[in-house]
């Protein structure tokens, strides 16, 4: 589906209302409701878990700019 420019403004707004209206968390759970969701990102992950350790997971994350806090 392509958005057409009057849809993006409306998405801008409803996002500009988010940010503003919702904690951190709720923000972060909203982006992740919204979001297109493809495959099964469970089973990627826990593939993910048994080829690679923690630390090796964390440091891609690092190389990609992900911020990791305790």
């Amino acid at each position: 589906m392509v958005a057409r420019a009057e849809d993006i403004k409306i998405l801008e707004k409803i996002i500009d209302i988010a940010k503003r209206e919702l904690n951190p968390v709720e923000y972060a759970r909203f982006l992740a409701l919204i979001t297109p969701k493809r495959g099964d990102t469970v089973k990627e992950l826990r593939e993910l878990r048994d080829k690679e350790t923690c630390e090796e997971i964390v440091e891609r994350l690092k190389k990609k700019g992900g911020v990791i806090t305790p």
